[in-house]
Protein backbone atom coordinates (compact mmCIF):
# COMPACT_ATOMS: atom_id res chain seq x y z
CA UNK A 1 0.00 0.00 0.00
CA UNK A 2 1.34 3.31 -1.08
CA UNK A 3 0.99 6.35 0.99
CA UNK A 4 -0.44 9.32 -0.77
CA UNK A 5 2.59 12.41 -0.77
CA UNK A 6 2.09 15.36 1.33
CA UNK A 7 1.17 18.38 0.13
CA UNK A 8 3.38 21.66 0.53
CA UNK A 9 0.12 22.63 3.06
CA UNK A 10 -0.11 19.67 4.41
CA UNK A 11 3.63 19.69 5.61
CA UNK A 12 3.21 23.39 6.84
CA UNK A 13 0.51 23.44 8.88
CA UNK A 14 2.25 20.22 10.49
CA UNK A 15 5.21 22.78 11.02
CA UNK A 16 2.67 24.98 12.57
CA UNK A 17 1.57 23.42 15.21
CA UNK A 18 4.93 22.10 16.38
CA UNK A 19 6.52 25.58 15.81
CA UNK A 20 5.94 26.82 19.25
CA UNK A 21 8.26 30.18 18.54
CA UNK A 22 6.35 30.93 15.26
CA UNK A 23 3.14 30.88 17.74
CA UNK A 24 4.36 33.08 20.43
CA UNK A 25 5.77 35.52 17.63
CA UNK A 26 2.26 35.57 16.27
CA UNK A 27 2.94 34.58 12.70
CA UNK A 28 0.27 33.34 10.06
CA UNK A 29 0.73 31.77 6.71
CA UNK A 30 -0.72 33.53 3.92
CA UNK A 31 0.70 30.96 0.72
CA UNK A 32 2.42 28.30 0.57
CA UNK A 33 3.50 25.75 -2.73
CA UNK A 34 6.45 24.22 -3.31
CA UNK A 35 9.58 25.92 -2.68
CA UNK A 36 7.51 29.03 -2.08
CA UNK A 37 6.06 30.80 1.23
CA UNK A 38 4.73 33.91 2.36
CA UNK A 39 3.31 34.64 6.04
CA UNK A 40 3.16 37.54 8.25
CA UNK A 41 2.93 38.83 11.79
CA UNK A 42 2.42 42.03 13.61
CA UNK A 43 4.63 43.64 15.77
CA UNK A 44 4.46 43.47 19.69
CA UNK A 45 5.76 46.26 22.54
CA UNK A 46 7.37 43.17 24.20
CA UNK A 47 9.50 43.25 21.05
CA UNK A 48 11.48 46.59 21.05
CA UNK A 49 15.03 46.73 22.18
CA UNK A 50 16.56 49.29 23.94
CA UNK A 51 16.64 52.12 21.74
CA UNK A 52 12.68 52.24 21.10
CA UNK A 53 12.46 50.20 18.01
CA UNK A 54 12.43 46.27 17.08
CA UNK A 55 14.82 44.08 18.19
CA UNK A 56 16.35 43.12 15.13
CA UNK A 57 15.48 38.98 15.95
CA UNK A 58 12.32 39.98 15.30
CA UNK A 59 12.53 40.23 11.42
CA UNK A 60 15.47 37.64 11.42
CA UNK A 61 13.02 34.88 13.12
CA UNK A 62 10.44 36.23 10.58
CA UNK A 63 12.90 35.43 8.06
CA UNK A 64 14.07 31.84 9.50
CA UNK A 65 10.33 30.71 9.57
CA UNK A 66 9.59 31.85 6.28
CA UNK A 67 12.65 29.90 5.19
CA UNK A 68 11.91 26.90 6.59
CA UNK A 69 8.20 26.68 5.57
CA UNK A 70 10.17 27.02 2.02
CA UNK A 71 12.27 24.70 2.32
CA UNK A 72 10.87 21.98 3.94
CA UNK A 73 7.36 21.91 2.02
CA UNK A 74 8.21 19.27 -0.19
CA UNK A 75 8.29 16.96 2.95
CA UNK A 76 12.13 16.27 2.98
CA UNK A 77 13.23 17.90 6.28
CA UNK A 78 15.74 20.61 5.56
CA UNK A 79 17.78 22.47 8.49
CA UNK A 80 19.60 25.87 8.33
CA UNK A 81 23.14 25.67 7.11
CA UNK A 82 23.78 29.06 6.50
CA UNK A 83 21.87 32.12 7.05
CA UNK A 84 22.30 35.70 6.99
CA UNK A 85 20.16 39.12 6.98
CA UNK A 86 20.46 43.01 6.03
CA UNK A 87 18.30 45.42 7.70
CA UNK A 88 17.36 47.90 5.54
CA UNK A 89 14.83 50.19 7.42
CA UNK A 90 13.58 49.68 11.41
CA UNK A 91 10.87 48.37 12.31
CA UNK A 92 8.44 49.64 14.78
CA UNK A 93 5.22 48.40 17.28
CA UNK A 94 2.41 47.86 15.15
CA UNK A 95 4.25 47.00 12.44
CA UNK A 96 2.48 44.19 10.01
CA UNK A 97 5.25 42.50 8.47
CA UNK A 98 5.55 39.81 6.08
CA UNK A 99 7.67 37.26 4.70
CA UNK A 100 8.46 36.31 1.95
CA UNK A 101 10.31 33.09 0.76
CA UNK A 102 11.50 32.56 -2.99
CA UNK A 103 13.34 29.11 -4.16
CA UNK A 104 16.53 30.32 -5.91
CA UNK A 105 17.97 26.62 -6.21
CA UNK A 106 16.90 23.11 -5.59
CA UNK A 107 19.27 20.91 -5.22
CA UNK A 108 19.35 17.01 -4.20
CA UNK A 109 21.35 17.79 -0.87
CA UNK A 110 20.93 21.55 -0.19
CA UNK A 111 18.66 24.52 -1.19
CA UNK A 112 19.36 28.15 -1.77
CA UNK A 113 16.33 30.90 -0.51
CA UNK A 114 15.51 34.67 -0.85
CA UNK A 115 13.52 35.88 2.14
CA UNK A 116 12.05 39.67 1.68
CA UNK A 117 10.59 41.05 4.45
CA UNK A 118 8.25 44.07 4.11
CA UNK A 119 5.83 45.58 5.96
CA UNK A 120 2.73 47.57 6.30
CA UNK A 121 3.85 50.47 4.23
CA UNK A 122 5.31 48.14 1.40
CA UNK A 123 8.72 49.51 2.64
CA UNK A 124 11.23 46.94 2.21
CA UNK A 125 12.89 46.43 6.26
CA UNK A 126 15.23 43.25 5.41
CA UNK A 127 16.05 40.76 2.92
CA UNK A 128 17.47 37.29 4.34
CA UNK A 129 19.11 34.81 2.86
CA UNK A 130 19.38 31.10 3.39
CA UNK A 131 21.08 27.99 2.54
CA UNK A 132 19.02 24.59 3.45
CA UNK A 133 20.80 21.05 4.16
CA UNK A 134 18.45 18.43 2.44
CA UNK A 135 18.45 15.27 4.90
CA UNK A 136 16.08 13.00 3.07
CA UNK A 137 14.26 12.32 6.10
CA UNK A 138 10.25 12.95 5.52
CA UNK A 139 8.16 15.32 8.02
CA UNK A 140 4.88 13.70 7.38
Amino acid sequence: MTSTPASPAQVVDKMMRDDLFSQWLGISVIEVREGYSKIKMTVRAEMINGFGIVHGGVAFSLGDSAFAFACNNRNNLSVALDTSINFTKPVHVGDELIAEAKEIHNGRSTGLYHITIINQRDHIVAVFKGTCFRTGKPLL
